[in-house]
C-alpha cells in the first residue's frame, strides 16, 4: 500500500463497537498507536478489544443542560447492565441538537454512537463516558436487537480473552482489569434474561 493510501486509512472512521454499560464503566486504559496528535485515542475494553467508537442503546433516565454560552448536555442512559453517561456539546452540534429535543420525563430508547472518554477526577476516581456523535430515538425492537448483537460481540471477545492464543490487547486486558471471562459471561446472560422477561 502506498504512503498516501496508508495515511488515508489511518484517518478513516473506526467501526463502532457494541458494548454494554457494565463493561464500558470498567474500561479505564487508554492509548494511541502513534505519537501523531491526529492518531485516534483507543479505550481498551476489559474483554480485550480496543475501541475508538462505540454504539450503545438504552433508555434516557436523566438529562442536564450545563452552561449558557458553551452549552453541554449530559445524559444518563440505562441498558440492561447499568448506566452509560453520554455528553454532547458545541463540538458535536448534531448530537447536541438531537439530545436537546429529547424529553427525559417521557422514557424513550436512544441509540448513541460516540467516542468513549476516560477522565480521572481530582480525588483519583476514574470516570468513563461517551462523547456522542449522534443520538437517535429508536423503538424497543431496535433496543432488543442491539442487546442480542452486543451479547454476541461480547461473548466473542470473552472467548478470545479466555483463549490460549491471546493478542497483545488481550494480554494487556488480563494485566489491567480485575474481572475475568466468567464475570463477563454472567453479565451477558443477565442482560439477555432481563430483556427476555420484559
Amino acid at each position: 500500500m502506498s504512503d498516501a493510501g496508508s495515511n488515508f486509512t489511518s484517518y478513516e472512521r473506526e467501526p463502532a463497537k457494541r458494548v454494554f454499560a457494565s463493561e464500558l464503566r470498567e474500561a479505564t486504559k487508554t492509548f494511541k498507536n502513534t505519537e501523531d496528535e491526529k492518531s485516534p485515542m483507543y479505550v481498551l475494553l476489559p474483554t480485550g478489544e480496543r475501541c475508538n467508537r462505540v454504539l450503545v442503546v438504552g433508555t434516557i433516565t436523566q438529562k442536564d443542560k450545563i452552561g449558557d454560552q458553551n452549552i453541554l448536555y449530559r445524559a444518563r442512559v440505562s441498558d440492561p447492565t447499568g448506566l452509560f453517561f453520554v455528553t454532547a456539546g458545541s463540538y458535536q452540534p448534531e448530537a447536541m441538537h438531537q439530545l436537546a429535543k429529547i424529553d427525559p420525563e417521557v422514557p424513550v430508547f436512544v441509540a448513541v454512537i460516540g467516542k468513549p472518554s476516560v477522565y480521572t477526577t481530582p480525588d483519583g476516581k476514574v470516570f468513563t463516558s461517551v462523547r456522542a456523535e449522534s443520538v437517535l430515538v429508536v423503538d424497543q425492537e431496535t433496543r432488543d436487537l442491539w442487546v442480542q448483537d452486543t451479547a454476541r460481540s461480547t461473548l466473542d471477545r470473552v472467548d478470545a480473552l479466555a483463549g490460549d492464543d491471546p493478542s497483545s490487547d488481550v494480554l494487556l486486558a488480563r494485566e489491567t482489569y480485575r474481572f475475568g471471562p466468567d464475570h463477563w459471561r454472567r453479565m451477558v446472560y443477565d442482560a439477555l434474561s432481563r430483556v427476555m422477561t420484559l
